[in-house]
C-alpha cells in the first residue's frame, strides 16, 4: 500500500512495518532475557544459601522457630547406613548409603510433642506419629547426604530416612501402604504438635 507524505513523495508502508519490526525484535529479546534473569535472582534470593549454610526451621508447640544448619547437624552424633524403602506400587527406590541425624536427637529429646509435620519446599507434607519418630528398630532421620554427596549438592537436599539395621523397609513391616510418602525430600520444616 502507498501513500503519499507530501508533493512527489511516495512511501511503502509494506516495508516501513516490516523495518519497524525488525528494529523492535532485539529490545524484545533483551526484555525477556531480563526477565528471566529477575526470576532466576528472585528465586536464588528467595532459596538462596543462609548464613552458615543450608538449613531446616524446627518450630516449637509455644511456636518458636530455631534454624538448624547443615553445620550445626553435623556437630550431632552422626547415623549413617544403607537405606531403600518401598512405595505404594511394592517398587524397592533411592537405595544408598544415607547420613545424617536421627529426627530425635534434631528435635531435643525433651521436647513434649504428640507427632511432628514434615514440610517440604514443593509443599508436600506429612505428619509422623512420636512413636515412628522415636523407634528404635526403624530409626527415622534427617539425611543430609546420600553415596557421600551432601546437601546442597545432593539434589534432594535435606531428606527424611528410615534406616533399620538391614537397610531396607517395606510397606507391609512398616504397617503402612507406602514407606515412600515418609521419605520427604527437601525438607525445610518440621513442626512439633
Amino acid at each position: 500500500m502507498d501513500r503519499r507524505d507530501g508533493p512527489g513523495e511516495e512511501v511503502n508502508l509494506a516495508v516501513d512495518a516490516n523495518s519497524y519490526r525488525n528494529r523492535l525484535r532485539p529490545w524484545y529479546l533483551a526484555a525477556w532475557l531480563a526477565l528471566i534473569l529477575v526470576l532466576v535472582v528472585a528465586a536464588f534470593v528467595r532459596r538462596g544459601p543462609r548464613e552458615g549454610g543450608p538449613a531446616i526451621t524446627i518450630v516449637t508447640l509455644a511456636e518458636e522457630a530455631r534454624a538448624i544448619t547443615l553445620e550445626s547437624m553435623k556437630r550431632l552424633p552422626t547415623l549413617s547406613r544403607r537405606g531403600t524403602y518401598q512405595n505404594q506400587y511394592d517398587n524397592w527406590r533411592d537405595e544408598g548409603s544415607y547420613s545424617g541425624v536421627l529426627l530425635i536427637d534434631l528435635i531435643g529429646r525433651d521436647e513434649t510433642y504428640e507427632s511432628i509435620r514434615v514440610i517440604a519446599e514443593d509443599g508436600y507434607e506429612i505428619t509422623v506419629e512420636r512413636e515412628r519418630v522415636e523407634d528404635s528398630e526403624y530409626p527415622m532421620a534427617l539425611a543430609y547426604a546420600m553415596d557421600e554427596q551432601e546437601v546442597p549438592a545432593w539434589s534432594d537436599g535435606f531428606r527424611i530416612a528410615i534406616l533399620p539395621e538391614d537397610g531396607s523397609v517395606g510397606n507391609e513391616e512398616y504397617g503402612v501402604t507406602s514407606v515412600g510418602s515418609y521419605w520427604v525430600k527437601n525438607v525445610e520444616r518440621i513442626i512439633l504438635q
